[in-house]
């Protein structure tokens, strides 16, 4: 178990569980089900992107991203959460934080976020530093990332384009 640094923790991860305790209750729950999916990318240059997802999410009856009904809307808002922004790593004490740029939940447009992180092998270790409003209480989120495997093509190339058809 590491505390992290930035060199380690750059790259793509991908969401092995995520885990709500209700501080009020000590209740467990999974927010976004048994078998979530998500994404969350560190860049060199100290950008990040998390996006987290319900494992199974029923689809729109239209292709269309803006014809959607209203209850498909809110099924998928209570589904999926997302954001992108700056982060910023102290190497000396491994404080992380989130800022966010962009947000699907517009009260966290423009806040930065503290974050505990831990590194473990193949493993990033990441809840928030104190309880947040979650579902209708006070909850902390337990977040479990794998690092992703490298991309085929820039394991056979070394570049990004390779393999693509003209």
């Amino acid at each position: 178990m590491t505390k992290i640094n930035r060199q380690q923790l750059v790259g793509a991860w991908l969401l092995a569980s995520y885990v709500e305790q209700d501080m009020a209750t000590g209740v467990s729950s999974f927010p976004m089900g048994e078998h979530p999916k998500g994404v969350i990318l560190y860049t060199p240059d100290g950008y990040m992107s998390a996006q987290l997802a319900k494992g199974e999410r029923a689809r729109f009856a239209s292709d269309d991203v803006y014809a959607g009904r209203a209850d498909e809307y809110e099924q998928a808002g209570q589904s999926y959460l997302a954001y992108s922004g700056r982060y910023f790593v102290d190497d000396a004490t491994g404080r992380l934080e989130h800022e966010m740029f962009v947000s699907f939940f517009p009260n966290w447009q423009g806040q930065r976020q503290v974050r505990v992180a831990r590194i473990d092998g193949d493993m990033l270790y990441l809840a928030p530093a104190e309880p947040m409003p979650f579902n209708g209480g006070l909850k902390m989120a337990y977040l479990a990332w794998r690092r992703a495997p490298a991309h085929p093509a820039l394991e056979a190339t070394g570049s990004v384009g390779a393999g693509r058809a003209a």
